[in-house]
């Protein structure tokens, strides 16, 4: 099928960019190499990036502009060495904004402490923090492009929603190349809220899911990022719950995969088969909640760390 082109290309070759690497510390303990073993398994994500010889090669868009980012580890293992390359200048600006959606991304500021002292008291859960020490969850690339997702995949095969999330983003352009490889970059809520349906149909086939899309885009434009990220957390899901197509469990989601927010551990079916796993007893979304409470403000972490390594 032919498919729109959404928006003028804005793609980029690494030879004509300007080239700029900045390091990032992180809270320690923290393990790049557990970060790129979450990343080559992560579904939604799939083929959007490349990985090789412990650099992670991927496009994002930050600051309006589409940014090829390659992270490394820094040598001290205290955090990621990131090199950027942009169409023209990389402005001062831009290159700001793309620190902090890399750091964002990595959740490098997430201090588990805490976290890991109350699982060494759980027999069942510290093997599964042993395992895992040092992985800071890797969110989505953005919060948006977690909302995006979310509806892309409702009532449908991971498969197709990947190649809905594809269509868009080879309509929208926005690509950059570096050794023979091709990336695309998810496109912004901005630009995606003036699209017409008809654009979103013919990408997506799916006149629900276009006006939820266009819908949620155009809202998402009223929303601070900064206050979704840090805010009041029942405000911050009324807020979600706002967007069209974004439910009780699409907001949950987004909360804790697109923002970071740990607070809570709502279950479903993944998360319950995971804990029974681990904890070797069968059990309900009662007793799932009474497990959660000791952790309390982490609760999400050791729900993500049941999902990643139980």
């Amino acid at each position: 099928m032919s498919r729109p082109r959404i928006a003028e290309d804005t793609g980029m070759t690494a030879t004509d960019g300007f080239s700029a690497r900045h390091t990032l510390t992180a809270t320690a303990p923290f393990d790049f190499d557990a970060s790129l073993r979450f990343v080559s398994r992560f579904s939604p994500t799939s083929g959007e990036q490349h990985i090789e010889d412990g650099v992670l090669t991927k496009a994002l868009r930050a600051g309006g502009a589409t940014v090829l980012v390659r992270v490394s580890a820094t040598g001290s293992g205290g955090g990621v060495a990131v090199e950027m390359r942009c169409d023209g200048q990389l402005s001062a600006a831009v290159a700001a904004a793309t620190l902090d959606r890399v750091g964002f991304y990595l959740s490098l500021d997430d201090d588990l402490t805490k976290f890991y002292s109350t699982a060494a008291g759980d027999a069942a859960f510290h093997p599964v923090t042993h395992r895992l020490r040092g992985y800071h969850q890797v969110k989505f690339s953005s919060p948006w492009e977690n909302v995006a997702w979310a509806i892309l995949a409702q009532r449908c095969p991971m498969a197709v929603a990947a190649r809905a999330k594809a269509a868009l983003t080879e309509a929208c352009g926005h690509v950059a190349e570096w050794a023979g490889r091709t990336y695309g970059a998810f496109p912004d809520a901005a630009q995606l809220a003036t699209c017409t349906p008809a654009d979103l149909v013919s990408c997506l086939g799916n006149e629900r899911k276009a006006a939820y899309l266009l819908g949620s885009a155009q809202r998402w434009l009223t929303l601070s990022e900064d206050e979704l990220r840090h805010g009041p957390y029942e405000q911050v899901r009324e807020r979600l719950l706002g967007l069209p197509g974004i439910g009780p469990w699409s907001s949950t989601f987004v909360l804790i995969r697109g923002l970071g927010r740990m607070e809570q551990a709502p279950p479903d079916k993944e998360l319950l088969r995971a804990a029974a796993r681990v904890y070797g007893i069968d059990i309900d979304a009662e007793g799932l909640a009474r497990l959660a409470t000791r952790y309390g403000p982490w609760q999400g972490y050791w729900a993500h760390y049941l999902r990643a390594g139980g």
